[in-house]
C-alpha cells in the first residue's frame, strides 16, 4: 500500500516538473529552486520507502537502512529553505546565520549512526528515534517559520494579497507533516508536501502572471482583479497617470530609449508612493495607482513627490517626459460605481495634460 502511494507521489512530482518547464506564467528565476525542492522531495520519498521496506528486515540491509535515514533526516528540513528561495533568491545572502540550524541538523544526522543523536538503527535493523530527535523537529519548525516570514516579506514588498492564501497553505503543510511526527507509522508527510508543492506552484504562477514584464509593476489584469475586490464599505482612491507626448520621445530617441523611459518612469512611480498605494501599468505609457488613502492633501503630497523625483532625474541629464495625472476619491458608504470614479480621475488627468501641452507650447514660442 505504502509503495503504491510513494509511486503516485513521485509520478506527480515529475509531472509538476513538466508543468513548470511548459509554464509561461511562472518566473524563470523561480524554476531552479522549485526543481531542487522537487528533487529533494523525490529523494526523501525514496529514502522513506526504503526504510519502510528494510526496517526489521534482513541484517544485510542495515547499512542501506542507515544511509536512507541519513538522507531523509538531513534533507527534510531543507525543503522549506529551498521553497524560501522560490520567493526571494537573495534572502539568505542577507541572513546567512539562519542556515546554522540546518547545518547543525545535518551534522547531528550524519553522526547519528554512531552516537544516536537523531535516530539509531539497532542490531535487529529496527529504527529508533534518538535522544536528541528534538533537534530535527526544532530545525524543521524554524525553517517553516523562515518560509512564512520570507513569503510575507515578499507580499509586503509588492503589496500583494498573499497573506490569506499563504497562511492557509502554511497551516496545511505544518499540520500535514506534523501527523507523522506524532504518529511515526502514519507516513503522511510526503503526500502532504507533494500536494503543497503543487499548491505553491499555482500560487506563484498567479502571483507572477500579475506583473508587467517591462516595468515590474502590476499589469492590467492585476488591476482588473483588484477593482473587483473593492467594496462599497471601504474608502479608496484611484490615480490615473499618463506620460506626456510620449510619441515624440520615441520619434526623437528611438523605441529602445522609449522602453527605457517607461521603465524609469515606472520605477519613479513605484518609489514615490508609499505602502498605502499599489501601482499598475495599464499598458503603453499609461499607469494607475489604487490606494487606501483618501486624504486629498496626502495624495497630492505623494504626487508632488513623484513629479519632484522626475524633475531631479531630468536635471541629471535624463531626457524624461513629464507626467499628467488625475485622481478620484471614494469615501465609502454609498453605491460604488467604479467606472464613474475612473472617469473622474481620467478627466482630471486630461485637464492637466492640456495645461502641460499649453505650457510646453508657450515655452517654445518664448525662446529667443
Amino acid at each position: 500500500m505504502y509503495i503504491a502511494t510513494y509511486i503516485i507521489d513521485i509520478a506527480a512530482l515529475f509531472y509538476l516538473i513538466g508543468l513548470m518547464y511548459s509554464s509561461t506564467a511562472l518566473n524563470n528565476d523561480r524554476k531552479k529552486p522549485f526543481i531542487i525542492g522537487i528533487i529533494f522531495t523525490v529523494i526523501i520519498i525514496l529514502s522513506e520507502a526504503v526504510t519502510v521496506y528494510t526496517n526489521n528486515g534482513s541484517l544485510s540491509l542495515r547499512i542501506i537502512n542507515i544511509l536512507c535515514n541519513i538522507l531523509g533526516f538531513a534533507l527534510t528540513p531543507m525543503i522549506p529553505i529551498v521553497i524560501t528561495l522560490i520567493f526571494d533568491r537573495n534572502f539568505f545572502r542577507n541572513h546567512e546565520f539562519l542556515l546554522v540550524p540546518t547545518l547543525i541538523n545535518i551534522v547531528a544526522t550524519v553522526l547519528s549512526p554512531i552516537f544516536g543523536f537523531i535516530f539509531y538503527v539497532d542490531a535487529g535493523n529496527s529504527h529508533i528515534r534518538g535522544d536528541y530527535f528534538f533537534i530535527f523537529i526544532t530545525v524543521y519548525i524554524i525553517n517553516l517559520l523562515i518560509l512564512i516570514i520570507s513569503t510575507l516579506k515578499t507580499a509586503k514588498t509588492y503589496n500583494y494579497p498573499l497573506r490569506r492564501n499563504l497562511i492557509a497553505l502554511s497551516l496545511f503543510t505544518i499540520l500535514g507533516t506534523s501527523i507523522q511526527l506524532v504518529y511515526p507509522l502514519a507516513y503522511s508527510s510526503w503526500h502532504c508536501v507533494t500536494l503543497s508543492l503543487f499548491l505553491y506552484f499555482l500560487l506563484m504562477s498567479e502571483f507572477d502572471s500579475c506583473f508587467d514584464s517591462l516595468t515590474g509593476l502590476y499589469n492590467r489584469e492585476a488591476f482588473d482583479k483588484a477593482i473587483k475586490q473593492l467594496t462599497e464599505t471601504k474608502a479608496f482612491s484611484v490615480i490615473i497617470l499618463d506620460i506626456d507626448d510620449f510619441k515624440s520621445v520615441n520619434d526623437t530617441y528611438g523605441h529602445d530609449y522609449g522602453d527605457t523611459a517607461i521603465k524609469t518612469v515606472a520605477a519613479i512611480i513605484q518609489k514615490s508612493f508609499n505602502k498605502h498605494y499599489t501601482c499598475y501599468r495599464f499598458g503603453g505609457d499609461e499607469f494607475s495607482v489604487i490606494g487606501n488613502e483618501t486624504d486629498k492633501e496626502k495624495i497630492e503630497y505623494q504626487l508632488r513627490t513623484m513629479t519632484n523625483n522626475i524633475a531631479e532625474m531630468r536635471k541629471k541629464g535624463n531626457p524624461l517626459p513629464t507626467i499628467s495625472y488625475g485622481y478620484s476619491i471614494f469615501q465609502g458608504g454609498e453605491k460604488l460605481d467604479f467606472q464613474k470614479i475612473l472617469k473622474e480621475a481620467d478627466d482630471l488627468m486630461y485637464h492637466f495634460k492640456r495645461i502641460h501641452k499649453a505650457n510646453a507650447v508657450q515655452e517654445n514660442t518664448t525662446i529667443p
